[in-house]
């Protein structure tokens, strides 16, 4: 049997912070709002965050990679989240030196660092 779906919770500072950041800037969907955890629509899976209290550590040496159709939907993304409040904007897209993916990277309120790429072939 194959689970159908997935969803990685990570804790948060700030649920309303961290909610407002995922569906206003980055752009996803909430799938289910339960207060203190949300559930962020990632399209085949989920990304949660959950506010605990008391709080617990922020998940560290993460990256949270979201994947788009193409390398220009990457180089739309890139240059919509330019016109937006977006923390630690890297550098522009481009392919990784060391993995066969075109993306380019960001961080949330968090701190985690946050990938749009498109996985390549070759």
């Amino acid at each position: 049997m194959k689970p159908e779906s997935s969803i990685i919770f990570f804790p948060c500072k700030n649920m309303e912070e961290t909610l407002a950041y995922y569906t206003e800037v980055v752009g996803l969907p909430v799938h289910k709002n339960l207060g203190k955890s949300v559930w962020l629509d990632c399209g085949y899976g989920y990304l949660g965050f959950v506010e605990y209290d008391p709080p617990r550590p922020m998940a560290s040496g993460a990256c949270i990679s979201l994947n788009l159709e193409s390398t220009e939907a990457v180089d739309a993304m890139y240059a919509m989240l330019k016109t937006k409040p977006v923390l630690g904007l890297q550098a522009p897209p481009q392919k990784h030196p060391k993995f066969p993916v075109y993306s380019f990277f960001f961080s949330d309120p968090n701190g985690y660092l946050l990938e749009f790429q498109k996985p390549l072939d070759t």
